[in-house]
């Protein structure tokens, strides 16, 4: 060991400072950090004078195992300006008892000083008075879950990393200072010295050369990445996580647009499958995206997809992960796509929501002045005959129907809006995203089947008949000129301005039901093909359809979900004279005075060309009756709860 003359004679001749015990006390509220316990009384009366006789002279050192020079140089300027300075160098090195002291091994351990200044604080109630310290000790369990807290492969007696591989031993500086700002730039050297791979890729990137080379404070380094304290293996799906939200602090409007995407829906909802930002710009050698190396560059994009879409074809390169449908000079078509949308479901509910509370006010107000049998015709048969609405075959259909909309509605909504809290849940009792969407593409499949299925069962019957069938008559569910007059004549009744109209078999609203499934079908399922059969769809169509789609597929469902949970179901269930439920698309029955009341035009027609009995049915026995009653609230129930977690996502999104 080589020591200075005038180091050594210092060593030798330094005596004991008094009021030490008071220093202690003094540097512990200028460090935020109580005063420890020594492990020694004398240890704790050596001053760090003493210590930097040796160690602050710059030629001090010793001979390494490998027979080179190791420095054991302590820089007092720099160690004082340290978050350490104020402090007494045994208060880390306790086993240091005498000065000069014998060529013994280090013993340091920064958790164990930490913690027992922490433990002092709690016991004094100073927690608060100390709460750095508190930050440092959460810190503290972050490294100690840390893959650089387990044993190293090479050797289980040490850890991959120790406090002071990162932070070096003497000089930890206060976050804001213009030193640790020096310190931070340097980082990715520090890390380098274990993962040397990693920094020479790092110093290619566009992080790398703003910081190693043009000390920019700002751009990313290692620990921006892959966090500090609770740094992990990044292969664990926790930590892709973690990096994905990690390059969001910076680049925050591409982390918007990404999470609008699948691929950040599933990141989202806590997954880890689907493409992270590394996947794509790649990682340590990371490039801006108009540089002919990186990953994202026009010529190279398609190789990148096919990384995890090994069909995927050209149309895969014009995709735009990051479409902002705010940005109409950039994504015009976006734009016109997402205002297209907005205008459709403000005009729809704008008008059927009025067209509901109007209806709601009128025959409230209606019923309160009024007999309730106001529409009833006597009859000598009495009151208690009913008749046929819908076929076993339409109730069924209807019923699958329904259970298939409402599960697709689930699905579907737990990925749109998957920064719900509801999500999450339901995310989790599928199991997986992937669960999930196997069972929206099953429901969509029995959908589509029933919607195709009808359509086929119509053309056959009425392709027999096409000639003779009145195709604008009361038993066609095409519009008609009296659909109009019909409701011109029921808003004239909302504001008092004549009587309630009659109806024919269909009401224009039902039409408007049956209709509003075709427009839903093109869109909801052209757009979700689109999205299910991507490679097809790209050999034919620009990547950029994907985004149209996700858009139209999304806020269409929306749409449907909505207008179904509260427009139909209060045209069917919840006005007035219908509350609190319809049993008939259960039964298929509805009794004379029901008939009477709600399509009164057709029962007229059934009487005058006495029809009316061919279409009479046994009243619904009362099990079947109860059976119809707890099946329909059960619907409308989850219909419920359903529109309760659409609206939360929706304004949770907002």
């Amino acid at each position: 060991m080589r020591i200075p003359k005038l180091a050594a004679l210092l060593a030798l001749s330094i005596t004991t400072l008094a009021g030490a015990d008071g220093l202690a006390m003094a540097q512990a509220t200028d460090t935020g950090v109580p005063a420890g316990q020594p492990a020694a009384q004398a240890a704790e009366k050596i001053p760090n004078e003493a210590c930097l006789a040796c160690h602050g002279n710059d030629e001090f050192g010793v001979e390494g195992p490998d027979g080179k020079m190791r420095s054991l140089f302590v820089n007092q300027e720099k160690f004082e300006q340290s978050v350490h300075g104020k402090r007494q160098c045994v208060e880390c090195h306790t086993n240091i008892t005498e000065i000069p002291h014998p060529k013994i091994e280090i013993k340091v351990s920064c958790v164990r000083c930490h913690e027992s200044l922490w433990q002092t604080a709690q016991s004094e109630g100073k927690t608060r008075e100390f709460a750095r310290l508190g930050v440092v000790i959460q810190r503290i369990d972050k490294y100690m879950a840390s893959i650089h807290a387990r044993p190293s492969m090479e050797d289980q007696s040490h850890t991959n990393a120790t406090c002071y591989d990162c932070h070096d031993a003497h000089y930890v500086y206060p976050p804001g200072s213009a030193i640790r700002a020096e310190w931070r730039l340097n980082l990715p050297n520090t890390c380098g010295k274990c993962h040397k791979q990693e920094l020479a890729d790092y110093a290619t990137s566009v992080h790398g050369r703003e910081v190693l080379q043009n000390y920019n404070p700002k751009a990313a380094i290692c620990a921006d990445c892959h966090t500090s304290h609770d740094i992990e293996n990044p292969v664990l799906s926790s930590t892709r996580l973690a990096i994905t939200k990690n390059c969001g602090s910076c680049h925050q409007e591409q982390l918007r647009t990404y999470l609008g995407t699948y691929h950040g829906q599933v990141n989202t909802l806590g997954y880890a499958y689907t493409a992270k930002c590394f996947d794509c710009h790649g990682n340590h050698k990371i490039q801006r995206v108009n540089d002919p190396n990186s990953t994202v560059y026009p010529a190279n994009r398609l190789k990148t997809c096919q990384k995890c879409h090994a069909n995927a074809t050209v149309g895969f390169a014009t995709f735009q992960p990051h479409g902002n449908a705010r940005d109409f000079d950039h994504y015009p078509y976006l734009w016109l796509a997402a205002k297209f949308m907005a205008a459709l479901l403000a005009g729809v509910f704008a008008f059927f929501w009025s067209h509901s509370a109007l209806w709601f006010y009128r025959s409230h107000k209606e019923r309160r002045a009024r007999p309730p049998d106001l529409y009833v015709y006597p009859s000598p048969q009495g009151n208690h005959a009913y008749y046929r609405r819908f076929a076993l075959g339409w109730r069924i259909a209807h019923l699958a129907l329904l259970l298939a909309t409402m599960t697709l509605v689930l699905t579907g909504m737990t990925v749109f809006y998957s920064d719900s809290a509801w999500a999450h849940v339901v995310i989790r009792l599928f199991g997986s995203p992937r669960v999930t969407a196997i069972v929206h593409r099953v429901c969509a499949v029995i959908f589509l089947s029933l919607f195709f299925g009808h359509l086929l069962y119509m053309f056959v019957r009425l392709g027999r008949r096409w000639q003779t069938f009145n195709w604008f008559g009361p038993d066609s569910l095409l519009p008609r000129w009296q659909d109009i007059f019909d409701a011109f004549a029921m808003f004239r009744w909302f504001f008092g301005r004549g009587p309630r109209p009659v109806f024919d078999r269909w009401t224009y609203w039902e039409k408007f039901d049956y209709w509003a499934v075709f427009w839903g079908v093109a869109i909801i399922g052209a757009s979700g093909a689109t999205l299910w059969f991507k490679a097809q769809v790209a050999e034919v169509l620009p990547g950029w359809a994907f985004n149209l789609a996700t858009i139209f597929h999304g806020e269409e469902a929306v749409l449907a979900a909505v207008f179904l949970f509260t427009v139909h179901f209060f045209n069917n269930h919840f006005r007035p004279d219908k509350f609190p439920l319809d049993t008939v698309m259960f039964t298929g029955a509805l009794s004379r005075e029901e008939f009477q009341r709600e399509h009164r035009v057709e029962y007229d027609r059934l009487v005058a060309t006495g029809q009316l009995e061919r279409h009479r049915v046994p009243q619904p026995s009362p099990a079947f009756a109860l059976g119809s009653k707890i099946l329909g609230f059960t619907l409308i129930s989850v219909g419920l709860i359903l529109l309760v977690l659409v609206i939360v996502g929706f304004f949770g999104g907002l």
